[in-house]
């Protein structure tokens, strides 16, 4: 063990962690400190007067406009994709949906609810069979599938930045059949399109929880403009807070978040992305309430502790055969996390924001 590991784990809020992660700590109490975190977050962003909350964001917004597009790429890939995919088939919804799920009733199955999400995407983005459309970090494949199954004459183009996914991708496609899918590996930062696979431009570019790994939105935004078509739409859905936006930093080891699960990313607040209309012009904003996340995450979870005896010989192929426990717990404790954030206050602080927006 590191001598900064050791530290961190006997300061009194890593023994607090050390033990949350062997498991010796009950749910509920597991929770109520989340909780107390998000209170500090909260505390912490919000500090000072109006003013100074202000200089704040404009500094946000100045930092990532001089960063590259986006930093530790292979870090949250790793963080989040290193798993085999059989880790997640187990726990997440049939779909493999691996980001908000809607909610419509209180009744609904996690299945409805990543099918309610797929319609309202179709609905917000003005989907049409026919069209050539790109799934921008595709993950495993979830909104690619339902998009080829649902828009049989139109054209598919699924990014990953994953290989591992790719062959995924394809081989559910082709049990299913589906041949109007086409996956393509790359990291979103340089790559380039085959001009013959680009052609004229996409119809519509759809990217779901994919921005908050990014930094540098006008450059970004600049080069998702280049594969649009002059009347194509770009729809992006995002986790975000209502008016606070702020990094996910590792500083001293001390943000667990951060260090196992978000390394490079970025909370966005739901007008961040309306400052960076270089290349692309908002036509329409929405806020879904964070409640849905929070039952999203939930499930995940209930379903990740039915798996656990399916799951854990994964884990030891990924971890070893010590560290999967702890990593095992770790997971539960990401969807904890999830939970708690988007569910504090009713779902009214942090949720999910959907964004239209059109080539200038």
């Amino acid at each position: 063990m590191s001598e900064a590991t050791l530290a961190q784990r006997t300061s009194p809020d890593g023994f607090l962690i050390d033990w949350c992660e062997r498991g010796r700590i009950p749910d509920s109490l597991v929770r109520l400190g989340m909780r107390q975190l998000i209170r500090r977050r909260l505390a912490d962003e919000s500090a000072g007067d109006d003013e100074a909350r202000a200089q704040r964001f404009t500094r946000l917004v100045d930092e990532l406009r001089a960063s590259p597009i986006a930093i530790e790429t292979h870090a949250a890939n790793a963080q989040h994709y290193e798993v085999p995919a059989e880790f997640f088939r187990a726990h997440l919804g049939p779909h493999l949906k691996y980001s908000c799920c809607l909610y419509r009733e209180g009744t609904m199955t996690l299945a409805e609810a990543e099918r309610a999400m797929f319609a309202l995407y179709a609905t917000r983005a003005r989907l049409a069979d026919g069209q050539r459309i790109l799934d921008l970090g595709c993950g495993w494949g979830s909104l690619s599938m339902w998009l080829a199954e649902r828009y049989p004459r139109a054209r598919i183009v699924a990014l990953s930045n994953s290989r591992g996914q790719r062959e995924f991708i394809e081989a559910r496609a082709a049990e299913r059949g589906l041949s109007n899918l086409r996956v393509v590996t790359g990291d979103v930062v340089d790559f380039e399109f085959d001009p013959a696979l680009l052609g004229e431009g996409f119809d519509r570019i759809l990217s779901v929880e994919m921005f908050e790994h990014m930094k540098n939105y006008r450059l970004l935004l600049k080069r998702v403009a280049g594969w649009m078509r002059d009347d194509a739409k770009l729809f992006v859905h995002v986790f975000a807070h209502r008016t606070l936006a702020y990094h996910f930093e590792v500083k001293d080891g001390s943000d667990w978040m951060s260090k196992y699960f978000f390394t490079g990313g970025t909370m966005p607040s739901e007008s961040l992305l309306l400052y960076f209309q270089d290349d692309l012009a908002i036509d329409r904003h929405w806020w879904v309430n964070g409640t849905h996340y929070e039952r999203t995450a939930n499930d995940w979870l209930v379903n990740l502790d039915a798996a656990r005896s399916r799951l854990l010989p994964l884990l030891i192929q990924t971890y070893g055969p010590a560290d999967a426990p702890r990593w095992f717990q770790r997971w539960r404790m990401f969807y904890m996390a999830v939970a708690e954030l988007f569910g504090f206050r009713s779902g009214e602080e942090w949720g999910v924001a959907h964004y239209l927006f059109t080539r200038r």
